[in-house]
């Protein structure tokens, strides 16, 4: 089965996405993206897939995951139980880490880290502990603070007992090739030039195909056409960005995404998530106030 691609959210003027979510949600998924994720569970318990690896989570379970692993929690629950928040994730880019590495030299130490992380790492249960109050700080931090809580919780990980590692070394490699080539390339670049119109003719020639071709096998992967796709993709960042931004307008988002005018982006978002932006935002606002009050 192929993975998803999610789209991350990191939010101009910061160096890296902190959020939490609840279950279910839109990422809980069989997915992958090429930002680095660790990943806390505060609430419920299941089973968790990375890569070839299957395991057993509970609160406290600490992950870090490298670019472009698959991955899925799927927690234990009773139908129609909702979890407002069940993980809180801090996901950064190659690219981060690259720039902090050339103005800070103490982040050499987290480059062996980030190396094993490409197949999944699993912390021990003090680790994730300590962890804990300080991602849950980071959660609705703003400015140097968020920096300061992030260097603390990249200096437990580096100091922390030797995690598991999850994936085996043939699926890293298999998963290596694979998003190279083919319907995984051209949706990854899709996903970097989502506010571009990227023709399917521009994607059908990154993959050696023929248009007819490439849209049969587009179809195979995802399930829907390029345009519903894309589309899909877009909704999918817009709430991210509207729950991760409580002050940004919904008309920005609009056309900050890619959409070119207000009712076009408010009929598609209402199609794929049954409400209205302005709905969505506030349903879960108002599950944080219920999460807060208990």
């Amino acid at each position: 089965m192929q993975p998803d691609l999610e789209l991350v959210h990191i939010r101009k003027g910061e160096s890296f996405a902190a959020w939490h979510h609840g279950y279910p949600f839109r990422t809980v998924r069989w997915h992958y993206h090429p930002e680095y994720e660790i990943h806390l569970v505060v609430a419920t318990s299941g089973r968790f897939y990375i890569g070839d690896h299957i395991g057993h989570f509970a609160p406290g379970q600490l992950v870090m995951v490298g670019p472009n692993l698959p991955q899925n929690w799927i927690s234990n629950v009773p139908a129609g139980t909702i979890s407002p928040r069940r993980s809180q994730v801090i996901q950064f880019a190659e690219s981060f880490i690259d720039s902090a590495l050339d103005v800070i030299p103490e982040f050499q130490a987290f480059r062996p880290l980030l190396d094993r992380s490409r197949r999944g790492l699993l912390f021990d249960a003090e680790t994730g502990a300590q962890i804990t109050p300080l991602m849950t700080q980071l959660m609705d931090a703003r400015g140097v603070r968020r920096i300061a809580l992030f260097c603390e919780i990249v200096d437990l990980l580096v100091r922390a007992p030797e995690p598991q590692i999850l994936a085996s070394l043939n699926f890293q490699l298999n998963m290596g090739k694979a998003d190279e080539t083919g319907i995984n390339g051209a949706i990854a670049y899709l996903r970097e030039n989502l506010t571009a119109p990227v023709s399917e003719s521009e994607l059908a020639d990154r993959t050696g195909q023929s248009p007819s071709a490439f849209s049969r096998s587009f179809k195979r992967h995802t399930g829907t056409t390029l345009v519903r796709y894309k589309n899909e993709l877009r909704i999918d960042l817009a709430c991210q960005m509207l729950l991760s931004d409580p002050d940004v307008r919904v008309a920005d988002i609009c056309y900050d995404i890619g959409f070119s005018n207000l009712s076009n982006f408010n009929r598609h978002f209402l199609k794929l998530k049954g409400m209205s932006p302005t709905q969505f935002r506030a349903t879960f606002a108002a599950n944080d106030l219920v999460r807060m009050a208990g």
